[in-house]
């Protein structure tokens, strides 16, 4: 199999991108205002956490929709990395200073049925809207659309800590590991953070080689003829 797409072929990852990046897009928006609502009224750090990532999921997942809009998309990979990349600062930054508080001042978050549901249902959808857009992107040599899958991932990890945070809070009543999912969900942003940060110079190289893929196929399909 040929390592390089056909224009039709990368259209059709483009459009693929977009879809997905448009539903990630509606499930958070719905997933954050519940999130931040449900975490306020039960004051749980962690649950306030969960939908501010889902905000943030916004930000990135629109990042991408509109790089997948420009004519040229792999122009545009840096940029979109960079804001993915500071989104995931500002979260850890948040979500570490309401859990640091909240543990420092023992508040102890009620229970939260709507809480509970909502990451049970994160922790069931967001795997496969992860995993397409990962492959799409991988056969697009997509940095951003990578990158973008793994928030939808982190988002998983995030729902999956904090659904235990809740469960353990209402069943045994340990106040505390709300506030000690927070901080996983601000240990992991951290990371991917930086992973995004760093990943322009992966964007490029991979940009680069499928453009000098191309040149060759071409070169050997026409003799001495170029790529476009």
């Amino acid at each position: 199999m040929s390592s390089t797409l056909t224009d039709a072929r990368r259209e059709t990852l483009h459009r693929r991108i977009r879809l997905l990046v448009g539903v990630t897009i509606g499930y958070n928006v719905v997933e954050a205002i519940i999130a931040i609502t449900a975490g306020t009224v039960a004051s749980s750090a962690a649950l306030i956490g969960f939908g501010l990532d889902s905000t943030i999921e916004v930000l990135s997942a629109a990042a991408v929709a509109w790089q997948f809009t420009r004519r040229d998309p792999e122009r545009w990979e840096k940029p979109t990395l960079r804001v993915i990349a500071v989104a995931f600062f500002a979260l850890a930054a948040y979500v570490t200073a309401t859990s640091v508080t909240a543990l420092v001042t023992a508040e102890r978050p009620e229970h939260s049925t709507i809480g509970i549901i909502l990451t049970a249902v994160s922790v069931a959808v967001m795997p496969f809207l992860s995993f397409a857009e990962r492959r799409a992107g991988r056969e697009l040599g997509s940095a951003t659309a990578v990158a973008d899958s793994k928030q939808t991932l982190i988002c998983t990890y995030l729902s999956a800590a904090v659904l235990i945070g809740l469960v353990v809070n209402s069943l045994l009543g340990w106040w505390w590991a709300d506030a000690v999912a927070g901080l996983v969900i601000a240990a992991f942003a951290v990371r991917e953070g930086i992973e995004a940060w760093k990943g322009d110079a992966c964007a490029t190289s991979i940009g680069m080689l499928l453009e000098n893929e191309d040149d060759h196929e071409n070169d050997d399909d026409h003799g001495h003829g170029h790529g476009h």
